[in-house]
């Protein structure tokens, strides 16, 4: 058995929920003008217990930079897809060498709907080649 007396038998994941950025993304003229809110959750798939053994940073993701590099992207270049979005976060995320595969969830819950909604959300898995 290994140091520690237990056995690793699952990837590690690291979650981060709820990051609310203000964008301007959407095929509409008023989304582009006045943006709205989307929420992004991020769940990356990495092995965690080089970071753990040494208690070292710089073997995980810093997920203080992760938020201000995905936020950065949400802020920025608009585009008229959340699906496209969606696929430039989960870049930011495979960025980091560490990570294999990151899941990434979009949401719009100011959607131009005119039903009531809860919220529009895009999810997509992406892992390296």
């Amino acid at each position: 058995m290994p140091p520690g007396g237990f056995v690793r038998t699952a990837t590690d994941r690291i979650s981060l929920k709820g990051l609310r950025v203000h964008g301007r993304h959407g095929v509409l003229a008023a989304e582009r003008e006045l943006g709205q809110e989307f929420v992004v959750d991020v769940t990356l798939f990495l092995d965690t217990a080089p970071a753990a053994a040494g208690d070292d940073l710089t073997r995980t993701v810093h997920y203080g930079e992760l938020a201000e590099d995905l936020a950065g992207v949400v802020g920025g270049e608009p585009v008229d897809l959340i699906e496209t979005l969606a696929q430039r976060l989960a870049d930011v995320c495979l960025a980091r060498e560490l990570v294999q595969v990151a899941e990434v969830s979009v949401h719009k819950p100011a959607a131009p709907i005119p039903l009531p909604f809860d919220d529009v959300i895009v999810t997509i898995t992406r892992g390296r080649a």
